[in-house]
């Protein structure tokens, strides 16, 4: 009887989780309800899941809304009714049309318009008026056959009343208004609360052929929908047969030109690996894989293949991925096993330049019909919805960070305070707020995406589907990941420079000699890896130095052990400690030495957990592998991982393992699953890093030149100017004669691009850019009558030296463009008066002298680049440091109490176990060397990071595996000297 159920997918307006409406259904004795979120399908296919196993009749609807008025309600008769909804409701979101007043014709779906008093309008055959219990007495003289066409419409929002202060919030917050100006025509009623069945039933009771027709319309009605079967494209040729022939010529072909035609174990795995791939239906998956990659290939777009799928020696054939499994003795189960019912995942990298012509090759080949991203679901997280609830009663801002950070403060006692936290508590785990887009999910469907789920169109203007990865994968789907990372970018880039700079031409994947390069190798242990991909941390160069890292495979696992679950749980040092001393240590359980004897019985890779799942916890592979996928966030069914835990117990059990041992071996497990890496994941980042090291050891300005221009990595771009000053290049601040948008390399000299000057404008460059092909500016006088620009942007060029070419001091320049552009503020084009000036009757007066000092440039450059390229800041300050203690003498001072001069580079803030906060924090020395430091809570509260800056830091050197670090006592931010520009200004602007 209820044809209009909102659930929390009705996005700030709904406040019932799915699962909980369809309990709720049951427990007031409904046995069908209609699922109609406005606006969207999102949830409908995790609605009919739930109605499926709890044995309730679900059935697929939309509300249709345009803003806060309702329009119609679509009811599916069938699965094809709901395509067409979707459909529907995806034509008018991608072409940007408002939803029409009166409903569209559709075959196989029925239409509810509200029942409006003043309002009659004829009704097709499938169309009906839904009429509320308080609006009954309004039809007790309305003909019989208009009485025929009504239906019961009572809509559901929330579970019971007291849910409806939530809904009147959510929706002032959808308005961005405060609560007491929320209109009650922005909000539902309050009757939009769920009643007992028998209860809705007698408010119709003298209208019994209002419940007739209800009952009628939804017994017409059904969904069923398999959740078994894969909803990729079938096929990639047409034809299971040839698909499997095709990939199988191709893997061959691939084996020759990888491993070469004598390598006959290569080839066993191969056919191992196609044998499995074909009986499981996965021959398309892979095919389109390499179709992308054969299209990026062709467009010369460098790529990294990551994911389980890169534990395939089929992958590595068909050149989706760089990482041999052979090599690596990757784990063929992690990739594909027996019992694993959807494909293994492919993430393709490419540099953020390429991705988007990427996509628009798979909607070409593949259809907009079947290919759509794949959307996500922003949930209020944390606190977040705090803040979004004090807004809508008029907090302000002060108190809404006290109440955030500070909760127990005796400040935040009042009626208005109890209520948000009152809601705050009351708000269903992962309540969603906005729904928003993927980060390069990607899905490629047998039907069109529509028999699914309506498409919405973000700002990446490509068709997105309305739900997320979860319900993605629980419905059939597999994506595919094409994903974006500058790291490539700096490679990509890097080998064009060297080629324009340098005339050479430089294989970045000629891999297996890049690993052996002996310049590589000691580049990687010397933890110089500053704007090389991923290990450029102040926490992976630490882990590269303890280690000693030298080599490919201690690089790839160093790649896992930096991520926090390893760490967290402790077993990263103890790994580093064993690496050191392999023969120092005791296994756990001779099965851990058994699987683990590579890692030193540690696990920190995924595969681990399947392994030591499988093997120490008896786990079947398919259990084993949904444990390491719940363990990793990668799946909501949580309810499933106590199942697991009971079978991994129950079997250590059976056969003795000591209870205390394998309670160690799954909080291991358990600790750092979620984030650790699969090893073929470890390995394709270890190669990406490998290209970057060979470009750093070999081109080092080149290289930095590429990753200046890829707006950096892990720091702030300042930082990579420094790096590039380290390795000998010669730092030039922009100029109109050599500049170009991005930064440019000539020879050794580094000219800043135009893109760095905060605050010009892309038209003034373009004009700048233009002009100056037909010949370089010969003064500022040419520059003006060329460019013509405004004065805001010629002060702006001549702050940041770009006018330097001219040989006249800055504050000259100045002067001549006020005298010469005064009251011609804006750029104006090329009918500005400026041209004027300079006509031969126009004679420039002479420029007054004018005093000038470094610190001045110092500032103009921090102000408009946001770093000085002309002065170390370390000159600036008020009193230069006077100790000597610099990086290099820390580990002669382990265990002794310094005093360090340091230019702030980073911080990372974390929680220690007891949930206070400390820092770790990353500086410079005077002689441009990086030292790290670690603030634990007393000293971290009392002594407080203030933004950049110069610190002298006193505190114990402390040493771990030859790595030094200080642990802060305490921190002083040392005063700069003043800005002199403003002293002076009064000067220059009288004699101006």
């Amino acid at each position: 009887m209820l044809i209009n159920c909102h659930s929390y997918y009705s996005l700030r307006y709904g406040t019932i989780p799915l699962e909980k409406l369809v309990d709720l259904l049951l427990s007031e004795g409904y046995e069908t309800a209609v699922l109609t979120d406005i606006n969207n399908s999102t949830g409908m296919l995790e609605f009919i899941k739930h109605c499926h196993q709890k044995g309730f009749n679900g059935l697929a609807g939309i509300e249709f809304r345009r803003e806060d008025t309702l329009l119609y309600i679509g009811i599916a008769r069938n699965n094809a009714g709901f395509q067409q909804l979707n459909e529907f409701l995806t034509t008018h979101n991608l072409e940007s049309l408002p939803l029409p007043e009166q409903a569209p014709l559709l075959s196989d779906v029925f239409f509810v318009y509200p029942f409006l008093p003043d309002k009659e309008q004829p009704l097709r055959d499938n169309e009906y008026i839904g009429i509320r219990p308080s609006q009954l007495t309004r039809i007790v003289m309305r003909s019989r056959s208009f009485q025929e066409r009504l239906v019961i419409w009572a809509p559901i929002s929330f579970a019971e009343l007291s849910d409806f202060r939530l809904h009147c919030q959510l929706r002032a917050i959808s308005h961005n208004i405060l609560l007491s100006q929320l209109k009650p025509a922005q909000a539902g009623s309050r009757d939009e609360v769920l009643l007992p069945q028998p209860e809705l039933i007698s408010r119709y009771s003298s209208f019994p052929q209002i419940i007739i027709n209800t009952s009628k319309l939804l017994e017409q009605c059904s969904f069923d929908f398999d959740f078994t079967t894969v909803k990729n494209k079938k096929t990639y040729t047409g034809s299971p047969y040839d698909d499997r022939q095709l990939l199988e010529k191709l893997a061959l072909d691939g084996w020759k030109q990888r491993y070469g035609s004598k390598n006959k174990r290569a080839l066993e795995r191969v056919r191992q690996e196609l044998d499995v791939i074909d009986r499981l239906g996965f021959s398309s998956y892979f095919l389109i894989t390499w179709d992308v990659i054969r299209y990026s290939m062709h467009r010369s777009f460098y790529h990294v293949g990551r994911g389980s799928g890169a534990n395939s020696v089929v992958a590595y054939c068909l050149k989706i991925t760089d990482v041999c499994p052979l090599e690596l003795d990757l784990y063929f189960e992690r990739f594909l096993n027996p019992k694993r019912k959807t494909p293994p995942d492919f993430d393709i990298d490419y540099s953020w330049k390429d991705r988007d012509e990427v996509f628009e090759y798979i909607f070409m080949r593949y259809g907009k019909k079947h290919t759509a991203l794949l959307g996500m679901m922003s949930t209020f997280k944390d606190r977040s919805i705090i803040r979004e609830i004090a807004k809508v009663y008029g907090l302000p801002k002060g108190e809404i960070d006290r109440l955030i950070n500070h909760p127990a403060s005796f400040h935040n006692r009042s009626d208005i305070v109890d209520k948000i936290i009152s809601t705050y508590e009351q708000l269903p785990k992962d309540f969603p707020n906005l729904r928003s887009i993927h980060a390069g999910g990607v899905l490629i469907s047998e039907l069109p995406i529509t028999a699914y789920v309506a498409l919405d169109l973000p700002p990446k203007g490509l068709p997105t589907t309305q739900f997320d990865m979860y319900t993605a994968e629980e419905i059939g789907f597999e994506k595919l990941d094409i994903l974006s990372q500058r790291g490539i970018g700096h490679i990509k880039e890097a080998v064009e420079i060297i080629r324009e700079n340098r005339g050479k031409d430089v294989d970045v994947h000629a891999v297996a000699e890049i690993k052996k390069d002996p310049k590589v190798c000691a580049q990687l242990q010397s933890g110089d890896t500053i704007g090389c991909f991923y290990i450029e941390s102040p926490a992976m160069r630490g882990v590269l130095k303890k280690l000693h890292c030298n080599d490919y495979l201690t690089l790839v696992a160093a790649s896992s052990i930096i991520r926090p679950g390893v760490g967290s749980s402790g077993m990263m040092d103890e790994y580093i400690k064993r690496f050191h001393n392999p023969d120092g240590f005791q296994y756990l359980h001779p099965i851990m030495e058994e699987q683990l004897k590579e890692t030193f019985g540690v696990m920190i890779y995924q595969e681990d957990v399947l392994k030591v799942g499988h093997h120490f916890g008896g786990l079947d592979l398919a259990d084993a592998d949904v444990l390491r996928r719940l363990m990793s966030g990668k799946n909501r069914g949580r309810h499933h991982l106590e199942e697991i835990r009971e079978k991994f117990f129950g079997h250590c059990a059976s056969v003795g393992h000591d209870l205390k041992i394998a309670q160690e071996v799954w909080r291991q497990m358990e600790s750092f699953a979620g984030y650790s890496f699969s090893k073929a994941h470890s390995a394709s980042y270890a190669v990406e890093s490998y290209q970057s090291l060979y470009l750093k050891s070999h081109y080092p300005i080149e290289f930095m030149t590429a990753v200046i221009n890829n707006e950096g990595g892990f720091y702030s771009r300042w930082l990579y100017v420094t790096e590039a000053r380290k390795a000998g290049a010669i730092i030039n601040l922009p100029c109109v004669n050599h500049s170009e948008m991005k930064t440019m390399l000539y020879g050794k000299n580094i000219y800043l691009g135009f893109n760095m000057v905060r605050s010009l404008e892309t038209k003034m460059v373009e004009i700048i850019l233009e002009q100056r092909k037909a010949a370089h500016f010969s003064s500022m006088e040419d520059f003006v009558a060329r460019c013509q620009p405004g004065l805001e942007q010629l002060l702006l060029l001549i702050s940041t030296g770009a006018m330097r070419f001219t040989g006249e001091d800055k504050k000259g320049l100045l002067w001549k463009a006020h005298l010469l552009l005064a009251g011609n503020k804006a750029h104006k084009g090329k009918h500005s008066g400026v041209a004027l000036l300079f006509q031969p009757a126009f004679r420039m007066p002479e420029v007054p002298q004018f005093e000038w000092a470094n610190d001045e440039d110092f500032f103009d450059e921090m102000e408009l680049l946001g770093f000085s390229v002309s002065l170390s800041p370390f000159f600036m300050l008020q009193e230069q440091p006077d100790e000597s203690i610099r990086c290099n003498d820390l580990m002669g001072n382990v265990g002794k109490r310094i005093a360090i001069t340091g230019l702030f580079v980073t911080m990372k803030q974390t929680r220690t176990r007891k949930g206070e906060a400390m820092a770790f924090g990353t500086f410079l020395d005077q002689d441009g060397q990086f030292f790290d430091t670690v603030h634990f809570p007393k000293a971290y509260l009392q002594y407080p990071f203030r933004q950049s800056g110069i610190y002298k830091i006193y505190g114990l050197v402390a040493e771990s595996f030859g790595f030094p670090s200080i642990i802060v006592d305490e921190m002083v931010k040392l005063p700069i000297r003043q800005d002199p520009r403003y002293a002076a200004q009064q000067n220059f602007l009288k004699l101006g």
